[in-house]
């Protein structure tokens, strides 16, 4: 399955709007930058509350690896006994993310594919196009269709066989904002586009400075202090994306620097609006009322199974010396209410899809 392809075709026709009222490839990838940091906002705090939630967990989870750091098999148990408690699933955090990855993938789709998605030149005309720019001097496979533009402009002739309307669509596509052409990439050589590679670099440096400073995890490990892996981390990530800006169009790039910016805004925004004082008290909320739901469900279920004995032949008959009849079975009252106990709890476990719990003497006080 191609995200980008699936991604790509409707989000395409949100960069072409911005593009037929601005007129301005800059400016149209600003605003398509900015629509898609909004469209993302909502799983970004839904991540951020998976961090808090995290971060409040981690000193108890500390402590049970301290605890049972001999005793694998005991740790899991308790680490599982403590996620249900808590009503925390430790797999929560990663959804945001997992969502956004063909998000992603289709945005780069439009960036790399301006004939597509901005000039809506059919595949087939493309595909024609491609064929004659690959033979061309400075054609680059990854980024095909911007190659395909710095061509035409070149050298429109070479693109004469394609009609006079693809080759003025193509002449007629500004690619320049704020005196660069966004079409190009930038040299391993002193030239002013090298300011956008360089301040490419920049930006996700600071981009991933504030998303470590300003997270509840670092909050609780320890006044926001990072260890030498993570700074290291900081640095090479930052360095890989300046050598990747060096083999893609100025386009490409430009788009990296808003989205690092942006990011980086709305790490500070959520962190202000969601406070970690603020955070622990909806946590706490939101434990609470799971908690609250749950055991009206299972007393929905024991009142079910009560209603269902109405009518018929009492299960359960108690003689003059305390032992109890259930089922055919003379058993003692105690245990009696264990097996009763026990069915409910598988009732209501078959129903709502929850793990079945064993009944414990604490639950019979």
């Amino acid at each position: 399955m191609d995200f980008s392809i699936i991604f790509g075709y409707p989000l395409g026709w949100v960069m072409w709007l911005f593009y037929q009222v601005v007129k301005n490839y800059g400016i149209a990838i600003l605003l398509f930058t900015l629509f898609t940091r909004v469209l993302l906002y909502p799983l970004g705090v839904k991540q951020m509350k998976s961090s808090a939630r995290m971060a409040i967990f981690q000193p108890k989870i500390t402590a049970l690896q301290k605890k049972y750091k001999n005793n694998k098999q005991k740790l899991q148990e308790e680490q599982m006994k403590l996620y249900e408690e808590e009503g925390y699933n430790p797999m929560s955090g990663c959804l945001p993310m997992l969502i956004q990855f063909p998000i992603l993938f289709g945005l780069i789709n439009v960036i790399y594919n301006p004939l597509t998605h901005m000039l809506r030149i059919s595949d087939d005309l493309i595909a024609r196009a491609l064929e004659i720019a690959q033979g061309l001097e400075g054609f680059v496979q990854t980024t095909s269709q911007i190659s395909i533009i710095n061509a035409v402009k070149a050298d429109p002739g070479a693109f004469s066989s394609l009609g006079a309307d693809f080759v003025n669509a193509v002449e007629n596509f500004d690619l320049n904002f704020l005196g660069f052409n966004m079409g190009e990439v930038a040299p391993f050589a002193w030239d002013w586009l090298v300011l956008i590679p360089i301040l490419s670099g920049v930006t996700s440096i600071l981009m991933t400075f504030i998303s470590m400073k300003f997270s509840y995890t670092s909050r609780v490990q320890g006044a926001q202090q990072m260890n030498g892996m993570t700074k290291g981390m900081m640095f090479i990530m930052p360095l890989f994306s300046l050598f990747f800006a060096f083999q893609v169009p100025v386009g490409v790039v430009y788009y990296w620097i808003l989205t690092n910016v942006f990011m980086a805004l709305q790490t500070l925004i959520l962190y202000k609006i969601y406070t970690p004082e603020k955070m622990e008290k909806v946590l706490e909320e939101d434990k609470k009322k799971k908690k609250k739901k749950k055991t009206s469900r299972y007393q929905q279920a024991l009142k079910a199974a009560a209603q269902q004995q109405q009518g018929r032949q009492p299960d359960l008959v108690e003689d003059e010396n305390g032992m109890v009849t259930y089922k055919g079975e003379v058993i003692s009252k105690k245990e009696a209410n264990r097996r009763r106990l026990a069915e409910a709890r598988r009732r209501d476990a078959e129903k709502y899809g929850e793990e079945y719990k064993e009944v414990t003497d604490d639950d019979l006080r």
